[in-house]
Parts: C-alpha cells; structure tokens; sequence
C-alpha cells in the first residue's frame, strides 16, 4: 500500500488539520502556505485532487449532510403516517412508493457524501502545520534566527582536516568498500571507528535516560503505511522513504525513531497524570535523500543509512512549548559534554518540516568545513501529529478528550557527533584525542592514533 492508496482507505480515518479552523480563517491558511513556501495550487496538481477547492467542498459536503437530514426528518413523519393507516386498516402504498424514492436519493446522497469527504481529507492531509506565532517568518534557511552560541570553536596550529581526510588516514572510516557493497552515501566503519560510534550510542542513551527523565524504548525498524501517514511523512514525502514488500503489504524503513516512537499511542487515551511521557530511542535511520543531489556527497554528513538517538515527548497544549526549550537542553547536554562549540537557531517558517509548528536547529562547529553544521533538530508538532494518529488525553477525569502534543528531537545523530568529535579533537600527528566523557565506554583509551602501516588500504 503505498500513499496513493493510504489516502483513499477507508479502513481507518485518519485525522488531520481541523477542518473547522481550516474553513474559518482561509485568509490566515493561504497567508500561512505563502509563509512555508507553498500554496492551495501545488496542493491542487496533486494527483486526484486537480482544482480541489476545500471551501467549494465543504459547502458541497454541508449541504448534502444538510439534504440527508431533512430526507431522513421526511422519512421519520412518512414513517408515522404509515403506520397509522395500517391501524386504520388504510392504504398507504402511494407513500410507501415515494418512501422508496427517498430512500434511494438518501443513499446516493451518502456515497457522494462520502466521496467528498475523502477529497476534503486528501487535501487537509497535504497541509503543513500551522506556525506557531513565535516563528520568524521567511522563505529560507538565510532568513533563520540564532538564538545562542555556546562554547568556542578550537585554534588550531595547523590546517585541520576534514573528517572525509582523517577517517580513511586513520584506518577507521572506509568509504570505497561500502560504496563496492551499497553504492554512494554509506559507510563501513572499522575498529576504532565502530567502538566511538557504540560509545557515543551509550553515552547519549546513558544522560537522557539516567539524568534527563527519558525512558529508552526499541522499536521496531519498519513501520506501515498508516504509521508515516500519521507522523506526517505520508503522503508527500514518500519518495524520501525507501520502501520495501512483506508478502501482500508494503513497510517503509524509519527515517527516525520519531516514527514508530510518536506513533506507540496511536488510538489509546491518556490520562493527564501521565504526561509528559518522554522517550529516548536509539535505532538506525534510513532516509533516499531524494531532494538532495550533489548536497554533501563526501563523508559522513547526509547518508542514506545512520544512527540517531531520537528524544519523543508527548504533552499537554499548556506546557508543550516550555517541554520543547526542555528538550532542546536536554540535546545540548550532549555537547556540553564533549566539549564541543555550536549554536542554537530558531527556524523560519519556510525552513519547518512539514509537520512542525516550532523548531530549533542545534548546529556544531565542524572546523574541517570551516562553519557550523546541524546535529540536532527539535520540533513541537503540537497536536498536528496527534489528530492523524488519534491520540488523545483526558485533562481530568470525565473531562472531554483533548489531543496531546507531540515533540521530537536528535539526542543526537550519531554520526555527525563522530564527526565532530574527529574533526575538533584532532591533533598535528593526524591522531584524535577522545572527549573524557567517552572514555569510561571505551576501556580509558585516550586517543585514536594512526595505524603504524598508514591509513587504511583500498586494495
């Protein structure tokens, strides 16, 4: 099933973006598309949906709703009439007969009634969250805000290398045999290189579940349709997903934890007493950087295949985006840690995923390229996420139902930790001095020194 198909199920109704609000304030909805660099016409050329107008078919759907409950008002005084002329012993096969008239425009009305209400939801499904008011607004990456530097980035005596450099001279970063095995943007990592990327795993898990009030959670690493679906990965960005078949259904690979982490509630109620539930997930990502051609094609920066450790809360509205500066500290704790230099960026609002009413880039200094580059990014998707995947929360008992909000961040992406860690702790020798906070995971090794034959050998 892919989303084509997801989108036209009628197997289980997926909520998204409230229709009501989206019908009330269309000029806030157009500005608000125009602000993420979209619009209502590249909504309209998706397939099935050409000249999709949500307002034009919200009155549609209203009206028939409107048609079937006075047909059925009809049906219920006809009903009556009926029945007292079969007391009376009376003829009523006229109204009989007009009853059956009814009755079939009743039914045609609900199926194209149905048929309505599926392009309504087609179309919400492809609108972004809305912003929340905090966000700057702007087209693009250049027009986000820094909010804080932290730390300062290393002198160095000398012309540090990048890690694309050092990796393969030290022997633990091979590129060529992954791409004989894979093709480009995969890795094989090797002695040294394996055991600081399983450090970095469990150190990270070890502060947020041991300091910060996460539970460590595996899930699994293929989820189904209507699991990306309700994260929001589903139905636009199927081709960022690779995807795969398991006899008569598809699965797609996580991108992040944040998928089948945010999704473990799908359909449950909680109780407000156990929110905030916070959850920290250290899987395998698998993402085909479809929109990224001839963007970091060298290292270990944008690969199809890498180790994140992902952080999921779910909240309550009123404290979701005081969770959210929580989660971003909690992200930074890491590099705190290590030592190492990088700043904090509030997104504009054509720069937000998708899902997204608020994020916040954490960004390291990588001296090899000379700038600051993403680690880390947390979003509070509020109850966008919530409403696709109906999972909800009772704020007191017997209260009516709210939606939760739900939050995700990278606690951090491994990799380009290692990254970080290769290129700020470099030394003139080509050797890496290890962060102290790694070393305890690491036997007490100190540093990673090149191999006494050279780096490593490609043939």
């Amino acid at each position: 099933m892919g989303a084509s198909e997801v989108l036209s199920s009628p197997a289980r109704e997926v909520g998204v973006l409230d229709l009501r609000w989206a019908v009330e304030n269309k000029e806030r909805l157009l500005e608000m598309l125009g602000q993420r660099g979209q619009s209502l016409e590249q909504i309209q050329r998706w397939p099935g949906l050409e000249r999709a107008d949500i307002w034009a078919l919200d009155a549609e759907r209203r009206a028939a709703i409107r048609e079937v409950e006075e047909l059925r008002h009809e049906q219920r005084k006809v009903g009556e009439e009926i029945a007292r002329l079969g007391r009376a012993k009376q003829d009523a096969s006229s109204l009989k007969e007009e009853m059956k008239g009814v009755a079939e425009r009743i039914k045609a009305l609900e199926a194209a009634l149905q048929g309505v209400e599926a392009r309504v939801r087609q179309v919400l499904l492809l609108i972004p969250n809305i912003p929340d008011p905090s966000v700057p607004v702007g087209p693009d990456a250049e027009h986000n805000v820094e909010v804080r530097r932290v730390g300062t980035p290393p002198v160095f005596g000398f012309q540090p290398k990048a890690h694309w450099d050092l990796g393969p001279e030290l022997g633990i970063l091979d590129f060529e045999r992954a791409a004989k095995i894979s093709g480009a943007r995969f890795v094989v990592l090797h002695q040294d290189g394996a055991r600081l990327e399983r450090a970095l795993i469990q150190f990270m898990l070890d502060v947020q579940t041991r300091e910060r009030g996460y539970r460590e959670v595996l899930p699994p690493y293929l989820v189904t349709p209507e699991t990306v679906l309700g994260t929001g990965q589903l139905p636009k960005f199927e081709s960022d997903l690779f995807k795969t078949r398991a006899g008569d259904r598809d699965l797609f690979l996580i991108p992040t934890a944040e998928v089948p982490v945010t999704a473990l509630h799908r359909d449950e109620m909680l109780e407000a007493a156990e929110l905030p539930r916070k959850y920290a997930a250290f899987t395998p990502c698998f993402r085909s950087e479809a929109g990224s051609y001839g963007k970091d094609v060298r290292g270990l920066i944008r690969l199809h295949q890498f180790h994140k450790v992902e952080l999921v809360k779910l909240t309550s509205a009123e404290t979701s985006m005081d969770e959210l500066e929580g989660m971003v500290a909690d992200a930074e704790e890491i590099l705190k840690r290590l030592g190492l230099a990088y700043r904090v960026v509030a997104l504009c609002t054509g720069d937000m995923g998708f899902s997204s009413a608020k994020t916040y880039d954490i960004e390291v200094w990588l001296p090899g390229q000379n700038g600051y580059r993403e680690i880390s990014s947390c979003s509070n998707c509020t109850d966008f996420q919530a409403r696709r995947l109906n999972l909800r929360y009772r704020p007191e008992p017997k209260a009516k139902p709210r939606f939760v909000h739900t939050l995700n961040g990278s606690g951090l992406a491994v990799g380009r930790t290692l990254v970080a860690v290769l290129e700020n702790y470099q030394q003139p020798d080509g050797s890496i001095v290890i962060p102290e906070a790694l070393r305890p995971y690491l036997g007490g090794q100190e540093r990673i020194a090149r191999p006494s034959g050279g780096g490593l050998k490609t043939s």
